[in-house]
């Protein structure tokens, strides 16, 4: 696969889970990208073969590259100085 062809799936994968129909949570499964590949190229790539293919455009499956929507970094920097300032002693 060229590097052209490689940012079409990269690109894809960038948009996220629920761009393409899976709106339970937001990570790319193993399972899920081959399902998308075949959606995009019409072709069909095994568990492993799809494995190869992330990693040769440096992803890695079921890992997400996005914090969550709904984190709130602010609550997270209180949390962090006031509650684990205390637990910690």
């Amino acid at each position: 696969m060229s590097l052209l062809q490689q940012a079409r799936p990269a690109t894809a994968l960038d948009a996220g889970p629920a761009a393409y129909g899976w709106s339970e949570d937001q990570r790319w499964t193993l399972a899920r990208v081959p399902r998308l590949i075949g959606r995009l190229f019409h072709v069909s790539y095994t568990l492993r073969g799809t494995s190869y293919l992330l990693h040769r455009i440096d992803w890695s499956p079921q890992v997400p590259a996005h914090r969550a929507v709904e984190r709130d970094e602010d609550a997270i920097i209180a949390w962090r100085t006031e509650t684990w300032a205390k637990v910690r002693g």
